[in-house]
């Protein structure tokens, strides 16, 4: 059976998260239904994160096993029609080896979390950012986060609920940076990541950015390797997975 690496953005409000669920529709059996339609035979669609409930992406890939050899614009094309009208969008098929998978293959992954730091609500990005109502110091937070490269144990930063087996996890990378409009990206990479560690980890700047914690409380709160340690937990609004990169694309 052919190979198809998929490159998808989506909107995560709609869904219970990507991977498929009794308790609502999620992004991987919207996939699946479309693949289904174009191919009755194809396989489960597989995907190289498990976004949560109202998390977006920007760059989320799974791979597809179809019975059918199409080209591989055909298959994004085809899939893309198949998925009205969830937003969802196959933004590139690509042909690969049958050794190909896109979680276990994954040397790379980049998370983007944007807040908007104004007192007014939000219209256009209700739903796609954090609204904190208080100016933050960027500068602090990122001052902080440098804190977390490298590695580290992360318990700090870990959901309860995590079923990794170790809380030990390398960060690549970590910036925060302030845009027009009084919106702070807070951009991170790794090669994995812990349930709802990026979303803990920005709710623990934040206290920062606000003046209640320094630089220096944060990385207290690192060190002590506990999760009652942690700031409240971002919502996962203004969470987005921003690429998976591979092997080949790692230059």
């Amino acid at each position: 059976m052919p190979r198809y690496k998929l490159t998808v953005e989506y909107d995560g409000r709609p869904f219970v998260g990507w991977q498929r669920q009794d308790n609502g529709p999620s992004v991987q059996a919207a996939l699946d239904e479309a693949a289904r339609k174009l191919d009755p035979k194809a396989g489960d669609i597989y995907g190289a994160g498990r976004t949560d409930s109202g998390v977006h992406a920007l760059g989320q890939v799974a791979h597809l096993d179809l019975q059918k050899d199409l080209p591989a614009d055909t298959v994004r094309d085809a899939l893309n029609h198949h998925l009205k009208p969830n937003p969802i969008a196959v933004v590139e098929a690509e042909g690969v080896s049958d050794d190909f998978h896109a979680r276990f293959s994954a040397t790379k992954r980049g998370y983007i979390y944007r807040i908007i730091a104004r007192r007014a609500p939000l219209a256009l990005d209700q739903g796609k950012a954090w609204r904190v109502p208080k100016a933050l110091d960027s500068e602090a937070m990122h001052s902080a986060a440098q804190h977390l490269v490298g590695t580290h144990d992360f318990t700090t930063f870990r959901d309860a609920q995590c079923q990794a087996e170790s809380p030990v996890r390398s960060l690549e990378a970590i910036s925060v940076s302030s845009l027009p409009g009084g919106e702070i990206e807070i951009r991170v990479q790794a090669i994995s990541f812990l349930h709802r560690q990026v979303r803990s980890i920005v709710g623990s700047l934040v206290e920062v950015g606000l003046g209640k914690w320094s630089p220096a409380d944060f990385k207290a709160a690192l060190d002590a390797a506990d999760r009652t340690r942690c700031g409240p937990v971002a919502p996962s609004d203004g969470l987005y997975l921003h690429f998976v990169r591979y092997h080949h694309e790692d230059s």
